[in-house]
């Protein structure tokens, strides 16, 4: 059985030493929103009620943000000459 997007977060999370408020910000990079409840529920345990799966599109978001945060934002590209 492979990782599930849950795993690889909260894996995320920890290696870069995030918290709550940083992963808001990051999301925010992107204008992706991510309220601190939602959070929440992806880092419970799978057999917690409150649970809930971090989709595709979020870890997605959540990589984009980071990559912003980690390297800046792309640089705008030059207008080629003709």
């Amino acid at each position: 059985m492979g990782l599930s997007n849950n795993d690889i977060f909260k894996k995320l999370r920890v290696a870069h030493k995030l918290r709550d408020t940083d992963i808001i910000e990051i999301c925010a990079l992107v204008d992706f929103k991510v309220s601190k409840a939602e959070l929440g529920a992806i880092f419970r345990a799978e057999e917690h009620p409150k649970y809930i799966e971090c989709g595709d599109q979020f870890l997605r978001n959540f990589l984009n943000g980071l990559v912003v945060h980690l390297r800046g934002p792309m640089p705008k590209k030059k207008e080629e000459k003709k």
